[in-house]
């Protein structure tokens, strides 16, 4: 274990650490289309080829656990190589994903596209996260917000475009087409990357460790397991969201639904998609600095109730087109927020030499969540409707929430108070914050 100066930051270095965050949240937004585009594929891939939406959904799902359980060890390749080589790599696999996808007519090429973009988007995500979190330890809820919501909000900008040349082009060239922009701004956008600083001033505001915890360490926190339980909790219902809104639209009977917005007029599901990709990436900066602010456990039960009673109002009043729309904003609002608390929390909490390592295993909660999507699927045909759905993973999201409050707050502040006790004893000075004070 190690301890981190709190070298202040200079001007020079400051320009410098944003330069890098614009071109991490380039790079985000060129990766996200794999995960957030993919829904608007899954109906007309069941059209072209007849397969059942839980066989199509598979692909998803493969896409998602090779993506968050890949991470620990990625961590380990971005501390070696640096973020360039890394982002390099992950531009390279993320274009070739859509482009094997483009030639797929089986569904087992369609596996391979989502291995080999687990791949690639895990490359991009996790050193662009990491990247932040070491760039902007005094931001560090906003800086990992904003680069995450650049992940979140990214497909926004091709919703319309995607969902256009799929109806002209079909599945196969909008595949190709995408797989090339989508790789080649990736790899482009990674030549200007450079390597974060070991040391940076940390926040006045919030709780942070200056004891820095290996893997090991840190597993044998139950801090540590707590984390990854509320992950699991609150990722499994926005992925569930992500995965099948498409197909919830159309058994609601709002899919084709057309939104007239005065100067244009647009079908349901493509408007709530775009809506929500905006929703998803603003939640992520707007909660992360709201975190720097009041603290991350706070911010956590705010945010985690909101996502839990949206979606019990979304399984309630979906049938209403404009209920729907409205509902499934706001439980992306409020369900982007948790890749830019809990990697937050995570480098508070175990310092950020090896936060990368560290974070990559707590972001596997994602790939478990990943396994409950297709239960979705299960549990509708055998209740026949989704709010039973949707109510199941609100129970998890209101359960998050209050554990936040009452389970995780209270083991943070025994952390930082060992942490606090550690420093004392090998001579080092902390902040009243530092020390365990929120």
């Amino acid at each position: 274990m190690s301890t981190s100066s709190t070298a202040s930051v200079d001007a020079s270095t400051n320009s410098i650490r944003w330069v890098q965050l614009v071109v991490g949240v380039v790079c985000m937004v060129a990766a996200a289309n794999i995960q957030y585009a993919w829904t608007l594929f899954v109906p007309e891939i069941t059209r072209e080829f007849g397969w059942s939406r839980a066989a199509i959904q598979t692909t998803f799902t493969i896409f998602v656990v090779v993506q968050t359980w890949l991470a620990p060890i990625e961590g380990y390749f971005i501390d070696k190589y640096g973020p360039r080589v890394m982002v390099l790599v992950g531009g390279v696999f993320t274009g070739l994903s859509w482009i094997v996808n483009s030639y797929a007519d089986t569904l087992t090429l369609y596996y391979v596209g989502a291995v080999i973009g687990g791949i690639g988007v895990g490359c991009v995500y996790a050193t662009c996260v990491n990247a932040a979190i070491k760039w902007f330890p005094d931001k560090r809820g906003l800086a990992v917000g904003l680069t995450a919501g650049g992940y979140g909000a990214g497909s926004a900008l091709t919703i319309l475009p995607i969902a256009n040349m799929l109806k002209t082009s079909g599945v196969s060239e909008t595949f190709w087409t995408f797989g090339l922009i989508q790789g080649g701004i990736i790899v482009l956008a990674a030549l200007f990357l450079r390597q974060p600083p070991k040391d940076a001033k940390g926040s006045n505001k919030v709780a942070q460790s200056r004891r820095d915890y290996t893997l090991p360490e840190a597993l044998r926190s139950p801090v540590f397991w707590v984390m990854g339980a509320m992950f699991i909790g609150t990722v499994t219902g926005g992925l569930m969201a992500v995965a099948q809104l498409g197909v919830i639209a159309q058994d609601l009977g709002v899919k084709d639904f057309q939104v007239n917005l005065g100067f244009t007029v647009m079908a349901a599901l493509p408007f709530a998609l775009m809506l929500d990709r905006i929703m998803n990436g603003i939640s992520r900066p707007l909660f992360g600095w709201i975190s720097d602010h009041i603290g991350r456990e706070k911010t956590m039960f705010i945010a985690f109730t909101i996502e839990g009673l949206g979606i019990v109002a979304l399984g309630t009043f979906g049938h209403n087109p404009w209920a729907f729309l409205i509902l499934s904003g706001m439980v992306f609002l409020a369900w982007g927020e948790v890749y830019s608390l809990f990697s937050a929390t995570t480098a508070d909490t175990f310092g950020t030499k090896n936060v990368a390592k560290i974070y990559g295993v707590l972001y596997c909660a994602k790939g478990v969540a990943a396994l409950l999507v297709p239960f979705g699927n299960i549990l509708m045909e055998a209740t026949g409707t989704w709010s039973s759905v949707l109510y199941t993973v609100a129970i998890m999201d209101l359960s998050a929430a209050f554990a936040a409050l009452f389970v995780l707050r209270p083991m943070l502040i025994k952390h930082h108070a060992r942490n606090a006790e550690w420093a004392k004893a090998n001579g080092i000075t902390l902040s009243p914050v530092a020390a365990g004070g929120h």
